[in-house]
């Protein structure tokens, strides 16, 4: 795979601002469940958050990129199981996707407390 120039996560002070976290395996396989694609993305937005000293918990705001709108449903219940009320702030966008192949993309701001 190419580089390309992006960092997946950048701090300043206490904020993080994460990159679009796709439905990416470890291996570089996209599943083609939508359902699979999510859970894989929003994983890797977990451990790139871990890695800047955030959670998940301490999102306020994400944006969620859709290659279907008829995936929205669908997208709410999964959501539901990795983010706590109160809700992040979120943005939904029903967009085309760098590749063909991908169906969802989420990037996130969070506030991680000074230590």
């Amino acid at each position: 795979m190419t580089t390309i120039p992006l960092s997946h996560h950048r701090s300043h002070g206490e904020w993080v601002f994460t990159s679009g976290q796709i439905g990416r395996d470890a291996d570089g396989t996209v599943p083609s469940a939508f359902g699979a694609q999510m859970r894989v993305a929003i994983q890797s937005l977990r451990a790139n958050l871990e890695a800047a000293g955030a959670s998940l918990d301490s999102v306020v705001k994400t944006t969620v990129y859709l290659k279907r709108q008829e995936d929205f449903a669908e997208m709410n219940e999964i959501y539901a199981t990795y983010f706590d009320q109160p809700w992040p702030a979120r943005s939904t966008v029903v967009a085309g996707m760098v590749r063909p192949e991908l169906s969802f993309e989420i990037d996130a701001i969070a506030y991680r407390r000074p230590s």
